[in-house]
C-alpha cells in the first residue's frame, strides 16, 4: 500500500513496484490509508510523513495500536532528512526510514528484504503456534484419556466389567437401550435375615457402616469364585456367575465361602453395635438368562432377567421356610456335577486341571455320584448337600427339586452326616405317604439333632397330614 498526498509520487511508486510484479493500492490521506489498510490487509506500507490533517507518524501510531494491523511492515518514505524525524520514526516502530529523492534500487531491495523477513517471521510464528497447538492438543488428549480411564474405573463400580463387555462391546459410548445377550448362567440371591429389626435398633450411619463391611466380605467371596454382583437390593445381593461350564460350581462354592466369611464377620460384630449375629439365606439357580440394558432412553440400567433370576429369588425365600442357609435348584446341582465329572482325571490334561484347581482351592469337589430324592452326598472337605423337597415356587407352573447345602464347618454338620440314613428313611416314608412311619423317623432325628430345621419342618408336615395339628399353607409352594 502506497500512502502520499502527492499524486505524482504515487504514480512513480506504482509504476516502479508494478514492474517488479507487486500489486499496489494507493491512498492520498491518513484517514484513507487506515480505512484501506483495514479493508485490504496489505503486506507492506510505504508511508509519507508530511500530509495534511493526519501525518504519517499518526498513521503509524494508529496502525501499531490496531491488533489486526500492528504487525504490518511500515517503511517511511519522506523528504524529512533530520535526525529528530528519523528517531521519531524508530519510536513509531517503523521497519525502515528512507528519504526523498530515493534510490530506486535501494527502495526495491528494502521492500524485497522486508517482505521476505516478514514472511519468515510469519512462518516461524505459525510454526511455533502450530507446535503449541499440537502440544496443547496432546496434553488435552492425554488429560481426556486419563479422565476417561478414571471415569471408566469409576463407572465399573456401578456397572461390572462383565456386564460392560456385553452391553458395551465397543466402549462405554456404544451403550444403547435394548443391547442384550442370551446365555446360560447361574444366579445367586442372598438376603439378610431380620434386617428391618436390626436397622430400627441403630442409627442410620451405624447401619451403613456394618452393611458396607458385610457387603465387602460377600463381594470378596463372589469375585474370588468368578462371579460379579449385578446389584444390591437394600439388604440383599444378586450375583451372576457366567464362566463357561463352571458357573454352577462357582456359585455354590461362593455361597459356602459367604457362610464361612459370615462367621468371621459375626466374631467382630460388636464393633458395629450388633447385639446378635447376622444370618443370611442364599438361593442358587442355573438356567438361561438375558443380560442387557433395560429402561428408557433417559434412564436405563444393566441387568439380568429371565426365569433363572426369578427362581433363584424364590429359592432364597424358601430358606426362611426350611430354615436352611443355602438352597440350590436341581439344575445347579446337575450342572455342577457334570462339570466336575468332565474334569475328572481321565486324561493328562484333565488331571493337570484338577491339580491346578485343588492347589488354589483344595476344597472344591462335590460328589459325582447319581442323586436320588433321598440321597446324601458328601463332597470332599468343605461342604455337603442333600435333597430336601420337590416344590412349585410361587409364580411357577412346574415343580422343581431343591437341595440344601451346608458348610462342613457349620455346628450341626457332623450330626447331619451321622443321621443321614435315618433322614433318608423319613423322606422315603413321606414320599410314599406313610406319614406315621415318616413322623417316627423324623422324631428320632430331632432327638439326635435338635438343630436340624429341615427335620422340624417335616415333623410339622407329617403332623398336619395326620390331623394332629391344624394345617397351614405356604405362600411359596404347593
Amino acid at each position: 500500500m502506497l500512502v502520499d498526498d502527492e499524486p505524482a509520487n504515487l504514480i512513480l511508486l506504482e509504476e516502479l513496484l508494478q514492474m517488479k510484479g507487486y500489486a499496489t493500492v494507493s491512498a492520498r490521506s491518513g484517514d484513507e490509508a487506515l480505512s484501506l489498510a483495514r479493508a485490504s490487509q496489505p503486506d507492506l506500507i510505504l508511508l509519507d510523513i508530511m500530509m495534511p490533517e493526519m501525518d504519517g507518524f499518526d498513521v503509524c501510531d494508529r496502525l501499531r495500536n490496531d491488533t489486526a494491523l500492528q504487525t504490518v511492515p511500515v517503511i517511511f518514505l519522506t523528504a524529512l532528512d533530520d535526525d529528530s524525524s528519523r528517531l521519531r520514526g524508530l519510536e513509531m516502530m517503523a521497519d525502515d526510514y528512507l528519504t526523498k529523492p530515493f534510490n530506486s534500487r535501494l527502495l526495491l531491495a528494502k521492500v524485497e528484504n522486508i517482505l521476505q523477513l516478514s514472511k519468515m517471521r510469519s512462518q516461524a510464528v505459525s510454526s511455533q503456534f502450530n507446535q503449541q497447538v499440537k502440544e496443547q492438543s496432546k496434553r488435552q488428549i492425554a488429560a481426556a484419556w486419563e479422565a476417561n480411564e478414571y471415569l471408566s474405573e469409576k463407572f465399573q463400580l456401578f456397572v461390572p466389567e462383565q456386564l460392560l463387555e456385553r452391553i458395551a462391546p465397543q466402549g462405554i459410548e456404544s451403550i444403547q437401550l435394548g443391547n442384550v445377550t442370551e446365555e446360560e448362567l447361574t444366579i445367586l440371591f442372598c438376603d439378610i435375615r431380620g434386617f428391618t429389626a436390626i436397622a430400627e435398633s441403630q442409627e442410620a450411619r451405624e447401619t451403613f457402616e456394618w452393611l458396607n463391611a458385610f457387603f465387602t466380605k460377600m463381594n470378596d467371596c463372589i469375585t474370588f469364585h468368578g462371579g460379579f454382583i449385578d446389584k444390591y437390593l437394600g439388604d440383599a445381593i444378586m450375583a451372576v456367575f457366567d464362566q463357561p461350564n463352571s458357573h454352577a460350581v462357582n456359585a455354590i462354592e461362593a455361597a459356602v465361602a459367604m457362610q464361612e466369611s459370615l462367621q468371621e464377620f459375626n466374631a467382630q460384630r460388636h464393633k458395629y453395635n450388633l447385639k446378635y449375629p447376622v444370618n443370611i439365606g442364599t438361593g442358587i439357580n442355573t438356567g438361561i438368562g438375558m443380560i442387557g440394558t433395560l429402561g428408557s432412553d433417559r434412564r436405563m440400567d444393566s441387568t439380568v432377567i429371565g426365569d433363572v433370576v426369578n427362581t433363584a429369588s424364590r429359592l432364597e425365600n424358601l430358606t426362611k421356610i426350611y430354615g436352611c442357609q443355602i438352597i440350590v435348584s436341581e439344575n445347579a446341582i446337575v450342572h455342577a456335577r457334570e462339570f466336575l465329572t468332565n474334569t475328572s482325571p481321565n486324561s493328562t490334561e484333565n488331571l493337570l486341571l484338577k491339580c491346578d484347581l485343588e492347589a488354589e482351592k483344595p476344597k472344591r469337589m462335590i460328589s459325582t455320584s447319581h442323586a436320588t430324592a433321598a440321597d446324601s452326598h458328601s463332597p470332599t472337605n468343605n461342604y455337603y448337600y442333600r435333597w430336601i423337597d420337590r416344590v412349585t415356587p410361587r409364580g411357577k407352573q412346574q415343580a422343581i427339586e431343591i437341595y440344601e447345602i451346608w458348610p462342613a464347618s457349620s455346628p450341626d454338620s457332623e450330626a447331619k452326616q451321622l443321621t443321614q440314613v435315618l433322614f433318608d428313611k423319613g423322606i422315603q416314608g413321606w414320599q410314599s405317604e406313610r406319614f406315621v412311619a415318616a413322623l417316627g423317623y423324623f422324631q428320632q432325628l430331632i432327638e439326635q439333632n435338635p438343630a436340624d430345621t429341615v427335620v422340624s419342618f417335616y415333623i410339622t408336615r407329617c403332623q398336619e397330614k395326620l390331623g394332629l395339628i391344624p394345617a397351614s399353607s405356604s405362600s411359596e409352594m404347593r
